[in-house]
């Protein structure tokens, strides 16, 4: 059978420029936006010509010094608004502090009748030796809870109280304990008892202190004082100790109490303006905020306040032989004349090169001609100067005869060495182990496949070697190991940051796979174990020996249904018919493993749980997707980019193929969410920490296995598959 591939042109990415999300901008025309060092966006403004409703009307106090920001509706002073929430200083905050035995104190706030909520971004402190601090109230629910301060005895600690020096909201410390704040919660009372009559007979200390305040990160937020200050009420009630030692607070803001669907219906009160999105508070707690559309920066609820972001002068996305072209929340790459390609600094680029090869393919060919056609490929591509051909004995040398010292990885196809070449390049040399009729189909596939790929996020291959009996194939030596060993390092977990950059940059690679012109390719195999980091944490994927090239107009490919647990389309598994979304649900795995640094099997699990993707999908259903996020993500699990990244997953991982969305469309999203962070925290956050990362060498996890359909339905371990090679390529 003859098939005629073209080579790829890599789609175009719309990379959205960054958005709104990083704060509003803007108050409505001919009212302030500035307060002291305090920007008012709108809604809010100074006066109520200047705010969309009573409870967004600020005073600014220009008598003092800084000028005061207050929010009569809450009765507090404002130090910072962003598009989500707002950070305030509640008078009377802290509770006061009181003396005897059996003494208790309360307080209760009530933002119900507001569009403002206590964020879960705060918690309440206590600080004590001998008290309980319990809080209660409503958020979609009644909700309790409290902690317990301690002290074992008046010089426990060596005098000092301190509070946990993590972000921890149980950490434990010494006279101080912490706990949560619900989302939504809109009523709060805090009690604060004595309890030392649990333990002993007479209180430590007369006094105790408890307040709300904003959590802060790990290693600030210690605080320390000696416990003999809490003998003197008069140091708590203080001035200068509230204000130096309890944090601001945070609370969450929307707009109404409807959701988008609702809100949309009436057109006189809904507030999102045009090139806008509408976006719910949160699935458990009613109102909507509104965001300029991808492409779009502003202030989403002023008339013609999300304007659209030349791209090609903010950024230029485009190759350095490419036109950029900016259009109405977009912009399109093209490369001149003489140059083909996507135009992409991140795809394709713009280069010179032939338009089309023909190569033989492999369907249903005897092991003898499959072998000679791995010969005569690698010598056509070879004379298009699309790969080298490297001598035996470079290659032999290169790898101290192919020492075992020197092997990287084994597996079905082959084995996979180091080797230094002569110009002390570092690459990787694959070996087939045999001439059978299916190992040699998948490694002349992959032959096939990667010598029409120019990608930076693919693996790149870089030659042949035809002068030994089973031919060498010689790739580009990617150093620092897999992902699934990244995410897994409990010791060298990387940040949220990192995570949207991977995620972004191999979704940016399976999409130029999936949209390439002329010769689609469904890669089959993604899995977190196929996608390897270089020393800059740029990813490559990798091991194509199962990738298919699909005509144009095909919507699916019959097959015998072969994939690894855990990122399996079940869609696929049902009915051996593969689809550009089977790539896309196993990606989706891969985004929950970096979501939740959990494996996609957990053989411990009994039933579905043992499932990732099902477990994500459970706790998304239940709003309990916070009990399931790594660390690293949890920290960030209030910032919209993680709830947008999650709703990704989910539609990603949809049981139903149709529903879930394209890998354009995936790399699009991300891009979009991974831009917005990079505008609002820093451009090279990522870059600085690739150069501070230290790597680990790991090996394959023993909860990869590989399924196979066939006859006799076998499973394999990954021992006599090709799970370990796919580690390595």
């Amino acid at each position: 059978m003859l098939l005629h591939l073209s080579l790829l042109h890599i789609l175009i990415l719309l990379l959205p420029p960054p958005s709104s999300s990083a704060g509003l901008t803007g108050a409505r025309p001919g009212c302030p936006d500035q307060c002291g060092n305090v920007s008012i966006p709108y809604p809010f403004g100074v006066g109520s010509d200047c705010s969309l409703h009573p409870s967004f009307t600020i005073t600014c106090n220009n008598s003092t010094q800084p000028p005061e920001v207050y929010l009569p509706v809450i009765n507090s002073q404002v130090n910072e608004i962003t598009d989500v929430e707002i950070k305030v200083t509640f008078p009377n905050l802290a509770l006061s502090p009181y003396g005897r035995t059996g003494n208790f104190t309360n307080r209760a706030y009530n933002l119900s009748q507001t569009p403002y909520m206590f964020s879960d971004d705060n918690w309440l402190t206590t600080i004590s030796c001998d008290d309980m601090a319990a809080v209660t109230g409503q958020a979609n629910r009644t909700f309790g809870g409290g902690c317990v301060a301690y002290c074992k005895n008046r010089n426990d600690a060596g005098g000092f109280a301190s509070c946990p020096d993590d972000d921890n909201d149980y950490g434990l410390g010494s006279g101080c304990c912490r706990s949560p704040i619900p989302i939504g919660t809109t009523n709060l009372a805090i009690n604060l008892s004595d309890v030392h009559n649990v333990w002993r007979e007479s209180k430590l200390f007369s006094t105790s202190f408890a307040f709300i305040g904003e959590k802060v990160i790990a290693n600030k937020s210690e605080f320390s004082y000696q416990l003999s200050d809490l003998d003197n009420a008069t140091i708590f009630e203080s001035e200068n100790w509230v204000i130096k030692n309890t944090p601001q607070v945070l609370l969450d803001w929307r707009i109404g109490s409807e959701n988008c669907s609702e809100a949309r219906k009436n057109t006189t009160t809904y507030v999102c303006k045009e090139n806008s999105d509408c976006v719910n508070f949160h699935s458990n707690v009613g109102g909507y905020l509104c965001s300029c559309s991808s492409g779009y920066e502003g202030n989403p609820y002023l008339a013609s306040g999300c304007q659209d972001i030349n791209e090609c002068d903010v950024y230029n996305p485009c190759h350095s032989k490419a036109h950029c072209k900016n259009t109405p929340g977009s912009f399109s790459c093209s490369c001149r004349k003489g140059y083909s390609g996507d135009g992409m600094k991140k795809g394709d680029g713009c280069d010179r090169r032939p338009q089309s090869i023909v190569i033989i393919g492999l369907a249903g060919l005897g092991t003898g001609l499959g072998i000679i056609l791995v010969f005569a490929i690698c010598s056509r591509l070879c004379s298009l100067e699309r790969t080298k051909l490297f001598r035996a004995k470079d290659l032999e040398k290169a790898t101290d005869q192919f020492s075992r010292s020197r092997i990287l990885g084994e597996g079905g196809q082959g084995t996979v060495y180091k080797g230094m070449l002569s110009d002390g390049k570092i690459v990787a040399i694959k070996k087939l182990k045999s001439v059978e009729e299916d190992k040699s189909e998948e490694f002349i596939n992959e032959i096939a496949i990667l010598s029409q790929i120019n990608h930076i996020n693919v693996v790149k291959l870089l030659g042949c070697c035809l002068e030994t009996d089973a031919p060498l194939l010689v790739y580009e030596f990617v150093p620092n190991g897999t992902l699934f060993n990244l995410i897994h390092d409990p010791d060298n977990s990387p940040s949220w940051s990192m995570r949207l950059k991977i995620a972004a940059d191999i979704a940016g690679a399976i999409a130029y796979l999936h949209s390439a012109s002329s010769i689609p390719i469904y890669h089959r195999d993604i899995k977190s174990s196929n996608i390897l980091l270089d020393e800059k944490l740029v990813v490559k994927v990798s091991d194509f020996g199962t990738s298919k090239v699909v005509a144009v107009d095909q919507t699916h490919l019959t097959t015998m249904v072969k994939g690894t647990f855990g990122y399996l389309d079940p869609e696929y598994f049902q009915s051996s018919q593969f689809t550009e979304k089977s790539d896309v649900y196993s990606f989706g795995v891969v985004l929950a493993e970096l979501l939740t640094g959990q494996r996609p099997i957990a053989w411990e699990r009994g039933g579905d749980d043992k499932n990732l993707a099902t477990r994500l999908l459970e706790s998304m259903e239940d709003h309990n997707l916070d009990m399931i996020l790594d660390a690293k993500v949890f920290e960030h699990s209030r910032n919209k980019e993680v709830i947008t990244f999650a709703k990704l997953v989910q539609r990603c991982l949809n049981p139903k193929g149709k529903i879930r969305p394209t890998m354009r469309e995936v790399a699009t999203e991300l891009e979009s969410i991974r831009i917005s962070r990079m505008s609002s925290k820093g451009k090279y956050e990522d870059e600085e920490e690739a150069r501070n990362y230290e790597f680990k060498p790991l090996m394959i996890s023993d909860t990869e296995y590989t399924w196979t359909s066939n006859a006799k339905s076998e499973v394999s371990s990954p021992w006599d598959s090709r799970a370990f090679i796919s580690e390595i390529y």
